[in-house]
């Protein structure tokens, strides 16, 4: 496991296993951004895949690559996968075109100054306990094609452990 490459100390390490609720507690802790428990501001509620925290300025994009129909939509059911150790496909939530104001955050988000940081896991649970999310770390946009949703190529600024790569390269 590596240190985030960030000032910030958030108590993560790229390539280590977090359950969501360790993710949003690392981000909600008050020495890291002056709120949380000494301004009383609460902690984050989310179920979708993509949550954005402004203090930091980041998008923290989660990914689940097995998706049971039992639990995700046909419209929730994205083609998330690794092409090779460096480079991350993530699909768009289902509406986003590349002229729409989400879109253009994601293209031009190092210009807008935000960052981008991927949470990967294979499936939701594996029995009944909930599989925690891989921190990949940092990802810059690489490009993209298509809309609704949008297929993006993000660059990880860490590669994939090879021991991990077949599993997300070929979950889909």
């Amino acid at each position: 496991m590596h240190p985030l490459p960030w000032a910030l100390p958030v108590p993560l390490r790229v390539h280590g296993r977090y359950s969501r609720a360790e993710i949003e507690a690392a981000y909600c802790c008050a020495e890291a951004f002056g709120f949380g428990i000494l301004t009383g501001d609460a902690p984050w509620i989310h179920r979708e895949g993509v949550l954005w925290h402004e203090p930091s300025r980041t998008d923290l994009l989660f990914v689940t690559l097995n998706k049971s129909e039992s639990i995700f939509s046909p419209t929730t059911r994205y083609r998330d996968l690794a092409f090779g150790p460096s480079l991350f496909h993530w699909e768009s939530q289902s509406k986003t075109t590349a002229a729409s104001s989400t879109g253009q955050w994601y293209v031009h988000h190092e210009a807008r100054g935000s960052r981008v940081m991927l949470f990967v896991r294979e499936h939701s649970k594996q029995g009944t306990v909930t599989e925690p999310f891989r921190c990949l770390g940092f990802a810059r946009y690489e490009g993209h094609e298509g809309e609704r949703p949008m297929a993006i190529r993000w660059r990880l600024e860490r590669e994939i452990p090879a021991a991990w790569l077949a599993v997300m390269a070929l979950a889909v």
